[in-house]
């Protein structure tokens, strides 16, 4: 790339996010703070890690994301005060709002709901409008197809259908996996833009046997990257698949696929776009997360930009890294619908001269809802709508997902398996995705499945030692703090009830884990045996539905959480990347 590093550095500081952010006012003439300045000859749009989300929302940022090792206080490892100083952004602000948790409740109430795909096309619609015909590409980074009850029931049918009138022509996949080949190659018959995987290929029996691949002759499963011309220039667009599907999934799903980061196929076909297809820019759209992201960047070369994804990471501003070949500048652009980043490079014959980037925030209120793509979410939903309303509780408190360790939903599901199954400790899957509600608002059956529906929602109960439990904690811990990247695969902690311990993530694999004690106080056991109740096994299970056990529980109003679980974190103090609640 040939920007320089100390440019970007000075770009990013100032210019680049001139005009970007939004500054709301509950008014229709707020919406004029979309209108940017026009720069560069090839603008491009990317949307990541939706999940399934047709309409507007409320969406807490985490209060805990920690950095450890060599990413303590970097982004995207930074939260509340600590992240609006580094980006400047104005507390008490509609950006503060978007991108942080600070008082989330009562800046939920002033600046509404974010995202919905009606408001997202009318903003879509104008910025390409703006650059006019033949000067923008939209990209999605994945998990587009899953997290809602309706894209459960319809197996991402309905995205497919939503991403077309959108107008996404190109996308790379994660989530989109669980459905199984069948539904995965049914839907992308029907997409109209082209998914991109350059890291899938054939198991070596799936190849011998003949297995349907885009290249038999590398096993590669998906076109691995395409070509545009955008404003008169070559784009290349390389799509980076989430690399740990059968390990995160039940394998089931992919049998004849194998997946990886595969940084060594990326660099030749780096080079082949560059040295035999002579292109002018290359964009690496990527479902690895923004650390692994980080790392591959100063390891491979040749890449100018990268859009990334499933970290549900909401950064404002690139971070630039240094490799052997020059700058690749390196994104993330949130989750559920809430933002949409805006890439607009000034592209001279085989470089980029100069970028700006912005990541926008979808301020539902700001937006007029496109009447099309309305027309489309009310057809799909209406067979289920009277059942997606139906109320199944009242909020008493701030429900929320997203965080290191834990939030208010996932600590509920928890309750619910203890009580479903007359478990001793309980385990819930530490996903990033579902929505909030606020409190006094009422839960509905849809509130419910945003938080739960996936495509092996059994439940299950079993009895497990205890030192087998701290081998599940130790390893999930790892999974999110291990000190290299490539040993990441995104997510959250797994979520416990019935139990509590402490955790120093600043230590090496299995002493991070220590003072395991059961809801009653007493000690965990290593040699003891405990019932355990849990969901989202890569095993199969027969279980009920979650969202069955769930929404019972929510029902019975029996929802207080269980007394003497949680966790204490040890070795981050003065870390940014974990605030106090506010």
């Amino acid at each position: 790339m040939t920007i320089r590093r100390r440019d970007f550095l000075a770009l990013a500081g100032a210019a680049a996010l001139t005009g970007g952010l939004p500054r709301l006012a509950r008014s229709a003439e707020g919406a004029a703070n979309y209108d940017l300045e026009r720069f560069g000859n090839a603008r491009i749009l990317h949307m990541t890690d939706t999940h399934a989300q047709l309409l507007p929302l409320y969406f807490r940022e985490p209060s805990v994301n920690l950095g450890i090792g060599a990413m303590a206080g970097k982004p995207p490892h930074l939260v509340g005060r600590a992240f609006l100083d580094r980006f400047g952004i104005k507390p008490d602000s509609a950006d503060a709002y978007a991108f942080t948790f600070l008082d989330f409740e009562k800046a939920a109430v002033r600046f509404g709901k974010l995202g919905g795909f009606a408001h997202l096309k009318t903003l879509i619609d104008r910025l390409r409008s703006d650059v006019g015909p033949g000067r923008s590409l939209l990209l999605d980074g994945g998990d587009l197809w899953q997290g809602s009850g309706l894209s459960n029931t319809m197996q991402g049918a309905d995205m497919v259908e939503a991403a077309n009138l959108l107008g996404i022509e190109a996308m790379t996949g994660h989530w989109e996996f669980t459905y199984g080949e069948k539904a995965l190659r049914s839907n992308l018959d029907r997409f109209k833009g082209e998914f991109l995987a350059q890291n899938v290929f054939l198991t070596e029996e799936a190849a011998f046997n003949d297995a349907k691949a885009f290249d038999p002759a590398s096993g590669r499963v998906f076109k691995p990257a395409t070509i545009k011309e955008i404003g008169g220039s070559r784009v290349a667009v390389i799509g980076q698949a989430f690399p740990y599907v059968p390990i995160a999934h039940p394998k089931r799903f992919t049998p004849d696929w194998k997946f990886g980061i595969r940084d060594a196929e990326l660099q030749k076909l780096v080079d082949s776009l560059r040295n035999t297809d002579k292109v002018d820019a290359v964009v690496l759209l990527s479902h690895n997360g923004m650390d692994v992201d980080l790392k591959l960047a100063s390891r491979v070369t040749g890449i100018d930009v990268i859009l990334g994804g499933h970290t549900h990471d909401a950064v404002p501003q690139p971070i630039p890294v240094s490799n052997a070949g020059g700058t690749t500048l390196v994104t993330n652009a949130g989750s559920s619908g809430k933002f949409l980043g805006v890439l607009d490079l000034d592209i001279a014959k085989g470089k980029v001269a100069d970028v700006r980037y912005r990541l926008l925030p979808v301020f539902s209120e700001l937006l007029k809802p496109d009447p099309a793509m309305q027309s489309l979410i009310a057809k799909m939903r209406e067979p289920h709508a009277a059942a997606y309303a139906a109320k199944v509780a009242t909020s008493d408190r701030l429900l929320y997902r997203r965080g290191n360790f834990g939030g208010t939903v996932d600590q509920l599901i928890c309750d619910a398996l203890l009580a479903e199954f007359d478990a001793e400790i309980a385990l819930s899957p530490g996903f990033r995705w579902g929505n909030s509600v606020l409190p006094g608002q009422p839960v509905t059956m849809e509130d419910v499945l945003s938080e739960t529906a996936i495509a092996y929602p059994e439940t299950y109960a079993l009895s497990m030692t205890g030192g087998q439990i701290k081998d599940i904690l130790e390893d999930v811990c790892d999974n999110l703090f291990n000190a290299d990247p490539y040993y990441q695969q995104g997510g959250d902690m797994v979520r416990v009830g019935g139990l509590a311990y402490s955790c120093a993530p600043t230590e090496s694999v299995g002493r991070r884990i220590s003072d395991l004690k059961l809801g009653n106080g007493k000690p965990l056991e290593a040699s003891k045996s405990y019932k355990v109740a849990g969901w989202a096994s890569v095993n199969e299970q027969q279980g009920v539905p979650v969202w069955d056990v769930f929404a019972k529980h929510l029902r019975s109003g029996k929802t207080s959480t269980q007394r003497g679980t949680g966790v204490t974190l040890k070795g981050v103090e003065g870390n940014p990347g974990i605030a106090e609640q506010g």
